[in-house]
């Protein structure tokens, strides 16, 4: 997969109103397909250079600079108490637009990979059950199901606290002033 946007196909033949339906990213992480809403999707990039940052949590992989911008790249296998990613030609980095006390923050998120953009139906999603999962499921948003397959819809704006965002576009603000 490119840098290319990825394009939602239209299938007018089931047309619903678009307050029932949302559009969405789906990525691999570990074997599992997880879907993050297409409208905190600002671009999806090739795997590149990494910069470490002294002193960062251990899911914080380090910075990349996007057009001239600063932005924290976490790993999402760290943030979700797994090891960390291994990463192949089919990584990439998701930039997304999180909400933090009011402010919108840029942050990268490593994928295995990523797939398409889709839509799901409201009736498709399903709350997220509060026993059996294997991940945090205060991240999750529901559980929907494409093509056979279960979606885990994240909640990105609660996979990471203020405080924790706070400090690592601090500690990247120090180190491009560096």
């Amino acid at each position: 997969m490119s840098n290319k946007a990825l394009v939602p196909s239209h299938d007018r033949t089931h047309e619903r109103s678009p307050e029932s339906r949302s559009q969405n990213l789906t990525f691999r992480l570990d074997g599992e397909l997880f879907a993050v809403e297409v409208a905190q999707v600002r671009e999806v990039l090739d795997l590149v250079n990494i910069t470490k940052v002294p002193r960062a949590p251990e899911y914080l992989r380090g910075m990349i600079n996007v057009r001239g911008s600063v932005v924290p790249v976490v790993d999402l296998h760290v943030r979700f108490g797994m090891t960390a990613a291994e990463t192949t030609r089919d990584s990439r980095i998701i930039v997304l637009e999180v909400a933090v006390d009011g402010d919108k923050l840029v942050i990268g998120a490593i994928a295995d990979a990523v797939h398409e953009v889709t839509e799901l139906e409201a009736g498709e999603i399903e709350t997220v059950p509060r026993i059996g999962m294997r991940w945090n499921t205060e991240f999750m948003k529901g559980i929907g199901k494409r093509n056979g397959r279960f979606v885990i819809l994240l909640d990105v704006d609660r996979v990471f606290s203020s405080g924790e965002l706070a400090r690592v576009h601090e500690r990247g603000e120090e180190l491009a002033a560096a």
